[in-house]
């Protein structure tokens, strides 16, 4: 296998405040290969925007990191502002949540895709940038692009405003996409549409992509490999279909088993993870998710678990290769 062409080593991100230190990732490694799709899944606050805000070199000032990201092997976290600005947006792109907020209100969605590509190339010629822009439009599926580069953000559907964005992250032909979330607060026919272009974009580009959301249903839809995330910690990684065929902690148990399956017969109700997330503030000792897992015992709630090889995937549970067994002291 070729060398990766983005890796994370034990990412660590603090941010300091009056009340304490909120550690919103702790120690989540990963690579991403050319020509792949890795999700990274969780429920909101679980870490997942905050490592993509960490790779692209976006956390405030007063954020504390720790760890490495590497680029085609070399190390980017802690370079240069001015170089870290020449690789973000032309090797590495992000499409961010919210194209509402993303794109400027003021300005042209062509104008700001120009800009995007400018900002790296200040030497194209204005009848090739306008033509670029346009094409840009068109491959992401924007219909009548030379019509529409010349309209603002609001004139455009949520839908279209989101593949807006994902022309401008791919403006520069980057080799690694970074998606955060790019199918939320979309129906279900536009997100077909959207996880449509980013499939053509690694098919026809060779586009990495980086999946971020909760939804599991579109990392099964994508990915190849995925790592899961709880209170800013890897707890179970692998390869998807290894990790939905037979999932080793009761945490990505619980999100499988929260899914609605259109193969099932009746009318059975889904199965929510009782409770919620803790707060980053505060994390329980022990494993995290022992507050709201069926399956702990009590050296749960005091020794926290590493992630390890259980066969064909990474878990951080104390009983990963036994979870079916009732826990001690059940019934």
């Amino acid at each position: 296998m070729s060398d990766p062409v983005l890796s994370v080593r034990n990412l660590r991100v603090e941010f300091p405040g009056d009340d304490g230190v909120v550690t919103a990732v702790d120690d989540v490694s990963f690579d991403v290969f050319e020509n792949e799709v890795v999700g990274i899944v969780g429920e909101s606050g679980s870490g997942k925007s905050v490592t993509s805000m960490a790779i692209m070199g976006l956390l405030p000032k007063r954020a504390r990191t720790g760890g490495e990201v590497f680029y085609r092997g070399r190390s980017i976290r802690g370079l240069p502002e001015n170089e870290i600005r020449r690789l973000r947006g032309s090797k590495i792109a992000m499409v961010f949540q919210d194209a509402l907020t993303a794109l400027d209100p003021v300005y042209t969605v062509g104008d700001q895709i120009a800009e995007a590509i400018t900002a790296h190339d200040r030497a194209i010629n204005k009848k090739v940038l306008q033509e670029r822009v346009t094409e840009l439009l068109n491959l992401v599926g924007i219909p009548n692009p030379s019509q529409r580069v010349d309209q603002y953000p609001h004139e455009y559907s949520g839908g279209m405003r989101q593949r807006a964005m994902i022309a401008m992250s791919i403006a520069n032909e980057p080799d690694v996409l970074i998606a955060d979330e790019p199918t939320t607060a979309l129906d279900v026919t536009i997100q077909a549409q959207i996880l449509d272009l980013l499939r053509d974009l690694r098919r026809d580009k060779g586009v990495a992509v980086v999946l971020i959301t909760h939804d599991l249903g579109v990392v099964a839809g994508l990915a190849e490999d995925m790592s899961v995330l709880y209170a800013g910690r890897i707890v179970e990684q692998g390869r998807v279909p290894d990790i939905y065929r037979n999932p080793r902690h009761p945490y990505t148990r619980g999100l499988l088993a929260s899914l609605p399956k259109v193969n099932e017969q009746g009318h059975e109700a889904l199965t929510p993870i009782e409770g919620a997330p803790p707060s980053l503030l505060h994390v329980p000792s022990g494993c995290a998710f022992h507050p709201r897992c069926p399956r702990k015992e009590a050296r749960c709630t005091t020794e926290d678990p590493r992630l390890r090889v259980v066969g064909p995937v990474r878990s951080a549970c104390h009983f990963a290769e036994d979870l079916d067994r009732e826990p001690a002291g059940a019934g």
